[in-house]
């Protein structure tokens, strides 16, 4: 055990968790490889949980943030502050929201706190609908709303939550049917579960489940889902934290593949925009984002320094069309992964979109999540060269792949053939 592993030990939390049993520090990256303190190179798959959307050290990002910082750090949200008017301008319009605000968080699970804290208000209810195998972050709120227990560590709560059938498609009870019977039979159990309650605030929804291992309904489910909600005076949250911005290459949203009944009435996104930088934040349409009574402000949401960063990281990804590559490489990744797939007994699917593919694994010849080999396929991989993540709500069994949108094509190629020798090596 490393020294400087000895010493996390001895300060931090038990449950806090590391990746390997000889973890990782990662010392610098450029473009999509990282180094660690010994000087291996890695194809960085993950992207430090899908947030270094773009590049590692990217120029443009990096010379934003230098200039900005030797302007100024921080003033926070009691001072005007041009970088963050001029991000949130251009958020408001890319968000698809009519008449929307915009109001930065510091993380994705604050932006989901605050999403929860406004429909609370707006609608005077305390009851919140969630997806099963969800995940929405790790404050007490969050965990709340959490549909996956592994990262639901009380059953405490300021809120009632009742759970919704419908983001694995195929796991369940649902799982034989069409993808329309699906929706039908989702839509079914919405509509019955809403003449049994008192009529909650809002549903929040991943469009992919990021920790529940890229699982997704079929396209409309949630617009199918909204028609109800509207009927109900149910709002529809969007946590957008780890699918928005271009990431499933189909849509710059995860909602938009649900668009048929318009857009949210609330966005929620974070992670990737900042690059590395700690941005999160809330979109709202005016009556909803303005039915707070009480004063607000943010220390260090909105600080100068990460909206210099998310504006440069923005129009990089804009200007270089890093949606339209996920779709194209992460469509010719996809296949690959496939077809190394379907040589291995243990890869029971492999799902996604764009640079957003989860590989679930299962003990061979069954059904039964293998948490063991995921872990050892993540150890090989590393071996080789490649980091990847892991999650799953089926006892974290599925490995994540979420690489910097930039990926060239000879990355993809390198990374599945590193992936195809770690499951061969696992067998």
């Amino acid at each position: 055990m490393s020294s400087l592993h000895h010493r996390h030990l001895a300060v931090s939390p038990d449950w806090l968790a590391l990746y390997y049993r000889h973890p990782l520090e990662i010392t610098h990256g450029e473009g999509r490889h990282v180094w660690d303190a010994d000087g291996n190179r890695y194809l960085d798959f993950f992207g430090g949980i899908l947030t270094t959307m773009t590049a590692h050290a990217l120029p443009e990002v990096t010379k934003a943030v230098s200039e900005q910082a030797g302007r100024i750090i921080h003033s926070s949200t009691l001072y005007l502050n041009r970088p963050m008017i001029e991000l949130a301008e251009r958020v408001a319009s890319l968000s698809g929201i009519p008449d929307a605000r915009v109001f930065f968080t510091t993380s994705g699970t604050e932006a989901n706190d605050t999403a929860l804290l406004l429909a609370t208000t707006y609608r005077r209810s305390n009851q919140i609908l969630a997806m099963r195998n969800s995940y929405h972050g790790r404050s007490f709120s969050a965990v709340s709303i959490t549909g996956n227990n592994a990262w639901s560590p009380t059953s405490l709560s300021p809120l009632q939550t009742l759970y919704v059938h419908g983001g694995v498609r195929t796991r369940g009870p649902y799982a034989h049917l069409s993808d329309e019977e699906f929706t039908a039979a989702c839509v079914a159990d919405l509509e019955d579960l809403l003449g049994h309650t008192r009529t909650p605030a809002a549903l929040i929804a991943e469009p992919i489940q990021g920790v529940g291992g890229f699982t997704s309904p079929p396209d409309g489910l949630y617009g199918a889902f909204r028609e109800v909600l509207n009927r109900h005076g149910v709002l529809w949250i969007s946590d957008e934290v780890q699918t928005g911005w271009g990431r499933s290459g189909e849509h710059f949203w995860g909602w938009q593949a649900h668009a048929q009944n318009g857009p949210p009435d609330i966005l929620t996104f974070a992670k990737g925009i900042g690059n590395g930088m700690s941005i999160g934040g809330v979109v709202a349409r005016a009556e909803v984002m303005n039915c707070l009574d009480a004063n607000s402000i943010s220390t260090f949401g909105g600080s100068p320094v990460t909206m210099a960063a998310g504006l440069a990281n923005l129009s990089y990804l804009l200007e270089h069309d890093l949606q339209g590559n996920a779709r194209r490489v992460g469509g010719l990744l996809i296949e690959r992964l496939r077809a190394i797939g379907a040589a291995s007994e243990r890869v029971r699917e492999v799902r996604g979109r764009g640079l957003m593919i989860g590989v679930e694994l299962v003990k061979p010849g069954t059904d039964e999540a293998d948490p063991a080999a995921a872990a050892a396929v993540l150890e090989a991989a590393r071996e080789g060269g490649l980091l990847i993540g892991k999650g799953g709500g089926h006892n974290t069994s599925v490995l994540r792949i979420a690489p910097p949108l930039s990926l060239a094509i000879a990355e993809a190629e390198e990374g599945a053939d590193i992936l195809a020798d770690a499951l061969r090596e696992v067998g």
